[in-house]
């Protein structure tokens, strides 16, 4: 790896992972995905929660890197998202939540980047799309697949189809991002929901997020699944601490097991 594209940081249990590619607004080339995959798969058991970010104030992560992609073939724009899909898909199977602070565009792929997070907060000036389109080409990186089932098939569709730019208003109106804070204070707000979600039981948030993504598949198949977590959640010494410290009116102390 010529650069260091991803920096990693743990304090507290919480990692922030920076894409770090400022000149380039932090677009995603072959590199970076290499480099977010060697995080994802060097992730340390006493990491409770991620948060990602871009470095600077401009972007997130502006898309994928285009002067990259301009000169691949099929077969190897193929192979770019096959390792793509799979990057972001082991990054959002990680048993812990996953938290982007967006300070700036997040179109195309830095989109798709945030799509795989299970919580999104933005700044004023944040712009959201998948301008795909406008290129000729669709999403590589699950768009197509995971947008419309955060914000719905209609605004999915209208933005898959048209290209369009949105606010950050509209993105949590639509629910695209959780909430929208001060541009100095995105990264300090998803850090603070990140540590929030660090201090809780750690089987019980691995398995709501289990829950929650197998949710996505049939009713039937995901309320049987809760219903087996849920049972599976008094088997741990963290259901009985925790629930012994409330009847206590005391802070739990979580083992992890």
């Amino acid at each position: 790896m010529t650069e260091r594209t991803v920096r990693v940081e743990v304090e507290d249990g919480v990692a922030t992972w920076t894409i770090d590619r400022p000149q380039a607004l932090n677009a995603l080339d072959p590199n970076t995905l290499q480099a977010l995959r060697a995080a994802v798969d060097g992730v340390s058991p006493d990491v409770r929660a991620i948060v990602v970010t871009g470095a600077g104030d401009k972007a997130f992560v502006a898309g994928a890197d285009i002067k990259a992609m301009a000169a691949m073939g099929p077969l190897e724009a193929e192979r770019f998202s096959v390792e793509g899909h799979r990057t972001l898909a082991a990054f959002e199977a990680l048993p812990i939540p996953t938290f982007a602070a967006v300070n700036g565009f997040a179109l195309g792929g830095g989109c798709e980047l945030m799509l795989a997070c299970d919580v999104a907060v933005a700044a004023p000036h944040a712009r959201f799309g998948q301008p795909e389109v406008g290129l000729g080409v669709i999403p590589g990186l699950g768009g197509t697949v995971r947008l419309p089932r955060r914000v719905g098939p209609g605004w999915a569709r209208r933005l898959l189809v048209t290209g369009e730019r949105i606010d950050a208003a509209t993105a949590a109106r639509i629910g695209l991002v959780t909430e929208v804070v001060e541009s100095g204070s995105v990264l300090e707000r998803a850090l603070e929901l990140a540590g929030s979600a660090a201090k809780q039981a750690p089987r019980a948030v691995s398995w709501a997020k289990a829950s929650c993504l197998h949710a996505e598949g049939s009713l039937e198949g995901a309320l049987a699944l809760e219903q087996r977590l849920f049972g599976l959640c008094f088997a741990t010494k963290d259901q009985q601490e925790g629930m012994q410290a409330f009847v206590e009116k005391r802070p739990a102390v979580w083992s992890g097991r």
